[in-house]
């Protein structure tokens, strides 16, 4: 099974790392999420005795997908927002939780907004009342806005940003609102956070039938129909397998500098319209269809990183490049070769 192998492939990978989380008591919020998910998998796997409680809606529906991983973990039923403190302290934070919803962020932009922010606020306050030693926060690319097309890839330490009179800007925004909420905490209650600027990502238990492009597309070939895409297909993504994800996240976590930000993603640019192509020829799809309406995104251009930071100061990179990352996933959905 793809799941069992990458997983497994993680947790060696991280071998060296696991004996630091002997003890620990993690909080985690998103973590019924794919992400977070992916996370969880690896630690299981690792043979660590940490203690995991989970902030989740509905754990009953999260232990019926993942019966394996709720039996390690207690569950604190609640939302980011106002969540009760729980019982006792925690070594370590892990926030990830933010409703990633192209249409949410369409429909509901305030709402998006105040969950990242006064979500990551309430996360923050706990792991300062706790003395937790290191809080990892999921952020996103997203905080750089519109890439230009001459800059191939955005490092760190470029200072773009969305544009803040675009409501279809508040996710972004509102991740660069909840960075700035973890550099104060940092600087006025001296909290260790480090941040994870996540790109596009690619794997099995990605759903294939949200607003991702790579996973609709697989979708489209599982089903044997012809790849569909709407736009000219000239925007330039890139895609990090979901394996690396959770071994690069978690090696920041217990492995990066206090106050550490991050690009987490593939440098592997390709266009949506080359991806379909890859796509459709890898499994055996019927074709692609072009169709070059105008892209409704909130970037139809570049959202490639640059990750030449956490390849010198970590020693990471990807080890599944793109092609394989589509095998892989059509494989975890079913797809016969």
């Amino acid at each position: 099974m793809i799941l069992a192998e990458d997983v497994a492939a993680v947790s060696r990978a991280l071998a060296p790392l696991w004996p630091r989380l002997d003890g620990a008591r993690i909080f985690m919020t998103g973590g019924t999420g794919f992400i977070g998910r992916w996370m969880l998998e690896a630690l299981v796997h690792s043979g660590t005795d940490a203690e995991v409680t989970l902030l989740s809606r509905n754990p009953a529906a999260f232990a019926a997908r993942a019966p394996h991983i709720a039996e390690r973990c207690r569950f604190l039923v609640g939302e980011v927002t106002q969540f009760e403190r729980p019982a006792g302290s925690f070594t370590h934070v892990v926030h990830g939780a933010t409703d990633a919803s192209a249409a949410l962020n369409q429909a509901d932009p305030l709402r998006m907004f105040e969950t990242i922010v006064a979500g990551t606020r309430r996360v923050l306050e706990l792991a300062t009342y706790c003395g937790a030693r290191r809080v990892l926060f999921m952020s996103s690319g997203a905080v750089y806005g519109a890439q230009p097309w001459e800059l191939s890839h955005v490092a760190e330490d470029w200072r773009g940003a969305p544009d803040p009179h675009d409501r279809g800007s508040a996710y972004g925004e509102g991740k660069r609102a909840a960075e700035t909420l973890c550099a104060i905490y940092g600087r006025q209650f001296g909290l260790d956070v480090v941040t994870a600027r996540i790109f596009a990502v690619l794997g099995p238990l990605l759903p294939l039938h949200i607003h991702f492009a790579a996973g609709n597309f697989i979708a489209d070939a599982l089903a044997g129909r012809v790849i569909r895409v709407e736009s000219a297909g000239t925007a330039v993504r890139s895609y990090l397998y979901a394996a690396d994800l959770a071994a690069w996240l978690w090696t920041m976590l217990l492995a990066a500098e206090p106050g550490a930000v991050f690009n987490v993603g593939s440098e592997e640019a390709v266009t949506i319209a080359d991806l379909a192509r890859r796509t459709a020829r890898i499994l055996g799809g019927p074709g692609v269809e072009i169709r070059g309406r105008a892209d409704p995104g909130w970037n139809p251009g570049r959202y490639v990183p640059s990750t030449a930071a956490i390849r010198t100061e970590l020693g990471l990179a990807p080890t599944v490049p793109l092609d394989e990352a589509i095998r892989r996933t059509a494989l975890s959905n079913g797809w016969t070769p």
